[in-house]
């Protein structure tokens, strides 16, 4: 056989009754024998291991999943060891269990080809029903009325302490101890000036510092420090301009919270937070 130039050229079929030179021969994968192009397949040579690349598959009644049957081995062991280790009755419902569309009265099985997922929703639904009037499709979540940052620095706490999120919860914490302070600090000199003013009221109204232009004294408002030359101007005063509402004692207390990297002050907590995120990025330390 072969040529001097290539002495390996073509080999003889393994099949008896064929033994023919074939210059192109095949292999088989399962016995590693030659054969030629009409003997190649496993069925015209009789490969005897031929059911070692078979793929069997039982579907377990229990759990509906598939347990491949190895060659050469005890099907009763294989299967022992699948209820004894894989095996999960609470998948059969789900696995068996067709998803259909959620619109009522609608009874169309959701496939790869005819589902859509709402954007606005995020539910998946038919073609038919694919819009939103179609399955009253109640919108976008509404988003949290109240602080939403405070929500964020919440979730932040509460997650474990790793490698990634450490500064975090520190920085929330410094955060809100500053705010705290600062909206203490704005409060307490509010109440003071309150109570100034109010003890002034008091005093003019039993006649106690009454004053008048001919000696020269002059009344001073507790709040803007104006001069006035009598008691009276000066409770007009204070009653015109500093009094809010029928509540003339009560005023109006202003909350402020400090930005705890620049330290900038925001009576509003929304002005507060695009602040942070703007610019420091919304993850700066404290």
């Amino acid at each position: 056989m072969g040529t001097p130039e290539f002495p390996d050229l073509g080999k003889h079929c393994s099949v008896g009754d064929c033994n023919q030179i074939d210059f192109l021969p095949f292999t088989c994968d399962s016995c590693n024998q030659v054969f030629c192009l009409e003997h190649r397949s496993y069925v015209k040579h009789h490969c005897p291991k031929a059911d070692r690349k078979d793929v069997t598959v039982v579907v377990c009644p229990l759990c509906a999943k598939g347990v491949r049957l190895i060659p050469d081995e005890d099907p009763n062991i294989m299967w022992e060891s699948h209820v004894n280790t894989d095996c999960d009755p609470s998948n059969y419902e789900k696995a068996t269990k067709k998803k259909r569309c959620p619109v009522p009265g609608c009874r169309e099985t959701l496939t790869f080809s005819n589902m859509i997922r709402c954007r606005d929703c995020s539910v998946d639904h038919c073609l038919k029903h694919r819009f939103g009037p179609d399955h009253k499709c109640p919108g976008p979540k509404k988003p949290d009325s109240g602080f939403p940052f405070i929500s964020l620095l919440s979730r932040n706490q509460s997650r474990p302490n790793n490698s990634q999120t450490a500064s975090s919860p520190k920085w929330a914490t410094s955060f809100l101890n500053a705010a705290s302070s600062v909206k203490a600090s704005a409060e307490a000199g509010m109440a003071k000036l309150s109570i100034a003013t109010n003890q002034a009221l008091q005093m003019a109204k039993d006649g106690i510092g009454q004053s008048s232009s001919g000696n020269g004294h002059v009344e001073e408002c507790p709040q803007c420090q104006a001069k006035f030359a009598s008691v009276t101007s000066l409770i007009e005063h204070v009653e015109r301009v500093h009094e809010n509402g029928s509540n003339r004692a009560a005023v109006k207390k202003v909350t402020i919270d400090a930005c705890p990297k620049c330290s900038k002050g925001f009576r509003d907590p929304v002005s507060l937070v695009e602040h942070v995120e703007r610019e420091h990025g919304g993850t700066s330390k404290a």
